[in-house]
This record gives structure tokens, C-alpha cells and sequence, in this order.
């Protein structure tokens, strides 16, 4: 199972990194808190301090995942090619 599907860009995820120092996903809807920050310390590896999630009304989960000071979210997101 992949539980990091793909990254949100959008205007309200841009303020988020820039501001809260936070990234947007849409992750597997089966997957806890825990699964997804395991998997994006592993991939990234950076310090995950919070993971919260939703149900859109497109019934799929996105994952607001907050990195510790030490790793900009902008950093992140330039290797993911979304800056």
C-alpha cells in the first residue's frame, strides 16, 4: 500500500509552508497518523512534530504535516518540484 499518494500546491498550502512551516498530501484514507508520518520521515528525512488529517468531500484523506524548525517546508517542496 502507498501511502503518500501526492503533494497539494494550491494557494492555501503555499501560505501554509511559507507561514506554519507545513506540507499539504493526499495520503492513503486507510492510513493513521503515525503511518503517515513514519513514511514522510523516511522519505524526506526530516523531523515530523505534528500530522493532521481530513476526509475532503471528495472522500479522499489529505494530511497537513508539520516539520520541525531545523527543515524548511519550502526546502521540501523544491525537491518535489512544487516551487
Amino acid at each position: 500500500m502507498q501511502i503518500i499518494k501526492y503533494p497539494i500546491s494550491t494557494e492555501k498550502a503555499v501560505r501554509l509552508m511559507e507561514l506554519d512551516n507545513k506540507l499539504t498530501f493526499i495520503v492513503e484514507r486507510k492510513a493513521t497518523k503515525n503511518d503517515i508520518k513514519k513514511e514522510i520521515e523516511k522519505m524526506f528525512n526530516v523531523k515530523v512534530t505534528k500530522v493532521n488529517t481530513l476526509i475532503t468531500s471528495l472522500g479522499m484523506k489529505k494530511a497537513y504535516i508539520k516539520l520541525s524548525k531545523e527543515t524548511p517546508a519550502i526546502d521540501i517542496a523544491t525537491r518535489l518540484g512544487l516551487m
